[in-house]
């Protein structure tokens, strides 16, 4: 029987994606900066120091002015580094927005939510408060609190520890094939991948597709 829900956040309730690339575009653009093939160097650059914040490696100060210095190619102070994030983030959080499946999902689905990110419980429930859709969510796990992350099966089941549910009883859904439907399905969860864009690959057992979250409370009869 299904009893819960945990959600990872980015690319899944926030479309990350389209926030990101529109607020560094605007970013560069007020900067002075041509944007090239800024957008493929700053995802590189964030997805590399994001794996080691999210470990637990570094703070959020540190990889922000990591990021800052990377992307840049430049030697900056502490100052200069948090400045020159802290004006990105302005026009990064000017686009923000939840994907318009993920209101209708959470009404239609009769079970408890809760969220597993990989990232800090203060930037996750900051950013879910301004989206307004914190309050739908009775729990927050985050890895740089636990100190491991997704798919370390660990983190899973202290996202289920905070619900007091065992693995068999919850549902996670993400954006993330191998982090977020396989790394649930070999926590003992039932691994739900969110494939918005219809990605040409073969599903691996016992983790299940879907494309839009309108799908989710379809599937999840299925499962209970």
């Amino acid at each position: 029987m299904i009893r819960a829900v945990l959600w990872d956040v980015d690319d899944t309730i926030f479309d990350y994606t389209s926030a990101d690339r529109a607020g560094l575009l605007r970013h560069l653009e007020v900067e002075g900066h041509p944007p090239d093939t800024a957008l493929e160097r700053w995802h590189e650059v964030g997805k590399r120091h994001y794996r080691r914040f999210s470990s637990g490696e570094l703070t959020i100060e540190e990889y922000r002015r990591s990021s800052a210095r990377d992307f840049l190619d430049q030697i900056l102070t502490d100052l200069e580094a948090d400045a020159w994030f802290e004006r990105y983030t302005g026009h990064f959080e000017a686009a923000w927005s939840v994907f318009p499946d993920v209101l209708p999902a959470l009404d239609a689905l009769p079970y408890r939510h809760g969220l597993l990110s990989n990232s800090s419980t203060a930037h996750q429930d900051r950013k879910l408060r301004l989206l307004g859709v914190r309050s739908r969510f009775e729990a927050l796990t985050c890895s740089y609190e636990l100190g491991f992350g997704k798919p370390d099966p660990r983190a899973f089941l202290a996202a289920c520890e905070t619900l007091d549910l065992p693995p068999a009883e919850v549902v996670y859904v993400g954006d993330n094939l191998r982090v977020d439907g396989c790394g649930a399905r070999d926590a003992g969860l039932h691994g739900v991948w969110v494939d918005r864009l219809g990605h040409p690959v073969e599903l691996p057992e016992r983790v299940h597709r879907i494309t839009s979250l309108a799908e989710l409370p379809g599937l999840l009869q299925t499962l209970a």
